[in-house]
């Protein structure tokens, strides 16, 4: 599948953003839909993730309720709406796909990923 992110951008601490995910190219309805994040000097983290045909959703504790993963079947989009954002979310993020039933939280297990798009939080 091809996947394009969008929605990064510069925000205060305790802002919000939502990230997009447009994702075409083949039937995904058996495809686990990842985001990821990169900060500088750091490894590439799983930040959610989401079922697209169940819905069932995974988060890394440093995002549990703060951020939500969604998926929009009419519109092929994968949503990541972030609240309460702070200066330590800084990082490029990524979208990400694999076609698999249970939600990897490893990079290595996405086959597929979108460009990243940079979201910087000031403080």
């Amino acid at each position: 599948v091809q996947l394009q992110a969008s929605g990064g951008g510069l925000v205060q601490a305790g802002g919000s953003l939502r990230l997009s995910c447009a994702v075409s190219g083949r039937t995904f309805s058996r495809y686990i839909m990842g985001w990821f994040r990169q900060a500088p000097g750091k490894e590439r983290e799983f930040v959610a993730g989401i079922s697209w045909s169940l819905g069932s959703t995974r988060y890394a504790d440093s995002v549990k309720g703060r951020f939500t993963i969604s998926r929009d079947n009419a519109k092929n989009m994968v949503y990541l709406q972030m609240n309460s954002l702070k200066f330590e979310d800084t990082a490029v993020y990524y979208c990400a796909a694999v076609e698999t039933f249970t939600i990897p939280t490893n990079a290595m297990g996405y086959d597929d990923w979108g460009q990243g798009t940079q979201v910087t939080v000031s403080s």
